[in-house]
């Protein structure tokens, strides 16, 4: 420029602020020849951007070689109010010589932002002129407080509205849940914008009313992304997946928002490849990954215990600061214990102040999961001692800890220290513990009894609890009991029964085991089937019972089952035959065993993770109590550390041990019953998902 002034450098100055360049802001500043009253307003009000400058602002105010103006004022005002230096606001306001509509309405946004509406309506009436940003600003506050009556008040008295107050008005309805006045409102506005029909839009989702959505979203004059991204979430809470999906693929633009709402509604409906999929996706075309699209695949990543996944995302949570947040290191933390990397939990929850109540549950009950009571109920006295208030759930996971290693002397004075205390009422799920923890050390009859004495009516888990404890101490005449009790609660479920003639067939009552399976046949009852499933190289293999050629490497998987099947006849090693519910002979039943999911998946296991890394493997159900003790002796005999999770807990078998001490043979809910599963009635529920260019095996 051949002449630069006052002005010019004044945009300058400005821009730098704007664009977050504070140092760059300040050097343009020091070396301006000469400065005006704007020069000095442009410094305060970009020093005002960030908290650690603001006494930086509040200097150079001090330090005008001018009267300084209201806008001077007004520039500090607003950075204290930005910051939530509330009170510093107040008693700069009081100090200004002079003040304009603009000054009022700032201080006015303060004390909505603080919740403090009496405050903000004691200035609204002071004001000597109020313009409708005023107006506007105080009727959102009675909003957000659930005073609609008095915003409607105020809103009837504008002297002028413009479109935004009228959908401030919208909005307050469907805040507070009043979705038909809110409606009728929003057909009598003399205007609407985009911001209008989307809040009328958001409304009806936060209801749950989502077919009033998609008709408002249908006579949209057009489709702006937050309307479609709202959509997309309302459609992925009421499972009509195929409906966001097809949101998703009309829109022509689409920001992290857009990729976080579709990842949430396949994890939602529990489409998690396709979760995974889509946020590799996302990631690909160099979107980069926000708070929800982070807690949704953190949600995936422990639900399918696909921990290289899970390690990524640790890095791209670190890069963007969200190592930082309290909740989405906890799911964190989940992650990697539902990975069964406990040690990678644990140096994460000790590297995170301050806790919260949730972390510390979360490492309670991983631990007690992967059958390390004794550290469970070590990090519960720990808790206590931080001054941490445990709540229903941290009973619930030291519970569980005493009942997977057999403490039945703590868990009872844990159970009783519940309702005495802490103050926490106790819960079904307490009781459900400690049925579990007196059936799990033979005590059917005192579980029982607990039962019978129960405050509340005892549900299917209660019951459920209580039937497993009859499977393994096969006590028929109490499973009997459960059984009829569960049939009431849960008449569509096979589990109960299938136990049953489990408990019946370890009794060599066949004729009794032959009569249950009929009866489950006839009353149509629906059982689970049971799938193991392992990762590598970045892909989910998928293995379900008694069906080795559906994986494309079936060949070289039935060759190490033949080879561990000959080093565990070495080791000493015969099938358990009570684990095949049907009359068949000792070497059907041997065949039978042999080609249980979990054993496929370790023998993949064997043949492709590397020697130094464990073996990590899942299973929807129960693990098989023969194949637990295979998997003892194989990790005895390859040298190789396995890591089981299944539907209760986990199991860490290392040099001929597992974790549970074996003391597993319980359950809650349903027993693994593989060998029952007739396998086209499994592929039927299973669907070839595209992934790279692999197909991955999922059951959905």
């Amino acid at each position: 420029m051949p002449l630069r002034t006052t002005a010019s450098y004044n945009a300058f100055l400005a821009g730098y602020f704007r664009n977050h360049l504070p140092d760059a802001a300040l050097r343009v500043f020091q070396r301006m020849p000469s400065r005006d009253l704007a020069s000095y307003n442009a410094l305060i009000s970009g020093l005002s951007l960030r908290r650690h400058t603001l006494p930086d602002a509040a200097a150079a105010l001090a330090t005008i070689p001018y009267p300084p103006s209201v806008v001077s004022f007004t520039s500090l005002l607003r950075g204290y109010v930005r910051h939530g230096l509330l009170a510093d606001a107040i008693q700069l306001f009081r100090q200004m010589p002079e003040r304009n509509h603009i000054s009022y309405t700032v201080l006015l946004g303060g004390f909505l932002d603080a919740g403090r509406v009496d405050e903000a309506r004691k200035l609204f009436d002071e004001m000597p002129a109020k313009d409708v940003v005023a107006w506007t600003a105080m009727l959102s506050g009675y909003c957000q407080v659930g005073r609609v009556a008095e915003a409607r008040t105020l809103f009837d008295e504008m002297p002028k509205r413009n479109v935004v107050s009228w959908t401030a008005m919208v909005s307050g309805y469907t805040q507070n849940g009043q979705v038909n006045l809110a409606r009728k409102l929003f057909e009598v506005m003399p205007e609407r914008n985009e911001v209008s029909w989307t809040a009328m839009l958001f409304g009806y989702i936060q209801a749950g009313r989502i077919e009033d959505a998609e008709e408002l979203f249908n006579a949209m004059p057009d489709h702006p992304l937050a309307a479609c991204n709202a959509m997309i979430v309302g459609f992925g809470q009421r499972g009509m997946l195929d409906a966001a999906k097809a949101v998703f693929n009309r829109m022509c633009e689409r920001d992290d928002g857009t990729w976080s709402a579709i990842i949430k509604a396949y994890e939602q409906n529990e489409f998690l490849m396709e979760a995974l999929s889509t946020f590799r996706e996302m990631l690909h075309i160099g979107i980069r990954p926000n708070y929800p699209s982070v807690i949704s695949i953190l949600t995936v990543c422990a639900a399918l215990a696909v921990l290289d996944y899970g390690r990524e995302l640790h890095g791209a949570m670190l890069r963007r600061s969200f190592d930082m947040d309290i909740f989405a290191v906890s799911a964190l933390i989940t992650m990697y214990i539902k990975c069964g990397n406990l040690d990678k939990a644990k140096r994460v929850f000790d590297m995170f102040e301050p806790k919260d109540v949730v972390m510390w549950n979360s490492m309670i009950t991983g631990y007690a999961q992967h059958g390390l009571g004794e550290e469970a109920l070590r990090i519960f006295d720990d808790m206590r001692l931080a001054g941490m208030v445990p709540n229903g759930i941290t009973y619930i996971g030291a519970l569980t800890a005493c009942s997977y290693t057999g403490k039945v002397k703590e868990g009872r004075d844990i159970f009783n220290s519940v309702g005495t205390n802490s103050g926490i009422k106790p819960g079904l799920e307490h009781y459900a513990c400690m049925v579990d923890l007196l059936g799990r050390a033979g005590l059917v009859e005192e579980a029982l009894d607990l039962i019978k004495t129960m405050p509340v009516e005892p549900d299917a888990v209660i019951w459920g609890a209580l039937m497993g404890a009859c499977r393994m101490h096969k006590n028929a005449e109490i499973a009997e009991i459960s059984a009829k009790k569960l049939l009431e609660l849960e008449p569509g479920n096979a589990g109960p029964y299938v136990l049953l003639s489990h408990i019946y067939t370890s009794s060599g009552r066949w004729e009794d085991a032959s009569k249950m399976r009929k009866f489950i046949s006839s009353r149509h009852l629906n059982k689970s089937p049971g799938c193991s499933w392992i990762e590598y190289n970045k892909r989910v293999h998928l293995f379900t019972s008694g069906d080795v050629l559906a994986h494309p490497e079936h060949a070289i998987i039935l060759k190490m089952l033949e080879k561990l099947d000959g080093l565990l006849m070495e080791s000493g090693y015969s099938a358990d035959g009570s684990f095949v519910l049907h009359d068949i002979d000792d070497e059907q039943k041997t065949h039978s065993l042999r080609y249980h999911s979990e054993r496929q998946a370790v023998a993949y296991g064997l043949l492709k993770i590397p020697e130094e890394l464990p073996i990590r493997v899942m299973k929807n159900l129960r693990v098989c109590g023969d194949c637990h003790s295979a998997i003892k002796l194989i990790a005895k005999i390859t040298s190789r550390e396995i890591i089981l999770r299944d539907a209760n807990r986990f199991h860490h078998f290392k040099d001929g041990f597992c974790s549970c001490r074996d003391y597993w043979k319980h359950i809650q809910d349903v027993i693994s019953t593989e060998d029952e599963v007739v396998t086209g009635q499994i592929r039927q529920l299973l669907v070839e998902i595209k992934y790279g260019n692999s197909l991955t095996f999922l059951v959905t």
